[in-house]
């Protein structure tokens, strides 16, 4: 059975919310929006995002660093917010994994948000419905697009590709190479929801900087081994002395 998901490399998420808009932007304009924004700067902004960043500072100083974590719907292999719902809105696709939210099915009763441990799922509070990450099925299916844009419009926005894309029960797949050989982990295991979606951990890389590295040894401006010369400084204009009689 295939299961799509995405991969989501910490190491290199620099937290610039590239795959916020582009997901905003596509989902707005496709089968699951319009995705509006009700008083985004108003004392009580309500809003439907499918895709978050959170942004954390871990350690303690001077020993810190910031971690950029995106999260959206994690795709369960098991996802607890399908059977709890009355009405059979909530359900995944055997042919691929997707977990999907029915609109014409759905009573906007929020039974799947109180059941999601992850805080996947968003009210659309106009048309009072249930939403979430669809992986961009519309899209990763059409056979009008490229292959290679085949995928949701989070992955081909991401600047750095921290986040990959494909089968993870297929094991020469990217996905599951990425997860085998580098660590790759679900969040949140002790539910037993047996996310989807995996996440790479931060690599620790140790950076030696020796004291010759702290001097500009070549000077692209030298010749010879002297400093550039000066600039001839400007000469002035004439003088209020000069004009006189």
């Amino acid at each position: 059975m295939t299961q799509l998901a995405l991969v989501i490399d910490l190491n290199v998420c620099v937290g610039c919310h590239a795959c916020v808009t582009s997901c905003k932007q596509w989902n707005t304009s496709g089968g699951a929006g319009p995705l509006v924004d009700d008083r985004p700067y108003g004392e009580d902004p309500t809003g439907t995002f499918f895709n978050r960043v959170q942004t954390f500072e871990v350690g303690t100083y001077p020993n810190v660093q910031t971690v950029h974590f995106p999260k959206s719907c994690l795709h369960c292999e098991e996802p607890p917010c399908v059977p709890v719902c009355p009405t059979g809105a909530s359900y995944k696709r055997p042919e691929d994994g997707i977990v999907l939210v029915d609109v014409d099915k759905c009573i906007g009763c929020k039974y799947c948000s109180w059941a999601c441990p992850y805080g996947a799922r968003e009210m659309d509070e106009d048309r009072r419905v249930m939403n979430k990450c669809t992986l961009c099925v519309d899209r990763v299916h059409d056979q009008a697009l490229p292959v290679a844009e085949r995928k949701p419009a989070c992955v081909l926005a991401c600047p750095t590709n921290a986040r990959l894309f494909g089968d993870v029960h297929d094991p020469d797949s990217t996905v599951s190479v990425a997860i085998r050989e580098r660590g790759g982990y679900p969040l949140m295991p002790e539910w037993n929801t047996q996310p989807a979606n995996h996440y790479l951990p931060r690599r620790k890389v140790e950076l030696t900087v020796h004291e010759d590295d702290l001097v500009r040894v070549h000077n692209p401006l030298r010749i010879d081994g002297l400093q550039p010369a000066q600039p001839p400084q400007p000469q002035q204009g004439p003088g209020r002395e000069d004009y006189a009689t």
